[in-house]
């Protein structure tokens, strides 16, 4: 399995703001979705973190906006785990407009696994850990 996933999506009207472009708050959204896909391609879709009673929550986010995306532009967003510790793991996440494969934006997210039922902070299972490969920086090639 690739280190770097790659989600592809199609920009829709209800994401376009006042000025014509896309709402920064889509590309969090796009974020998210690129996360879980991923997620799922490793083995672990919302179902399995559910059934084990444990998952993942964003501590924060950062984004740097580069280029707006227009309607029905294709985006690709690659996306990465940067760090894994006990409890939480960065994951880099850079968005592309297909056509000219120019960078709209680079983020990241830190996000924290926590047990479902009351949200503390819990470790990491070496299974989910596992199925994850952590890519530097330098290697990334963003």
């Amino acid at each position: 399995m690739p280190d770097i996933y790659l989600h592809h999506h199609t920009v829709r009207g209800d994401e376009i703001d006042g000025q014509g472009h896309v709402n920064n708050v889509s590309y969090v959204h796009w974020m998210q979705d690129a996360a879980l896909a991923h997620s799922a391609a490793q083995g672990w879709p919302s179902r399995r973190y559910q059934e084990c009673g444990l998952g993942w929550v964003a501590r924060s986010h950062y984004i740097e906006y580069l280029e707006p995306a227009f309607e029905s532009d294709q985006i690709l967003i690659r996306t990465w785990i940067k760090t894994l510790q006990r409890v939480s793991s960065v994951r880099k996440y850079e968005i592309l407009r297909v056509a000219d494969e120019r960078p709209l934006a680079r983020a990241e997210t830190n996000w924290a696994f926590v047990r479902l039922s009351d949200l503390r902070l819990h470790r990491i299972p070496a299974e989910v850990a596992d199925a994850f490969t952590i890519v530097p920086d330098d290697a990334s090639g963003a």
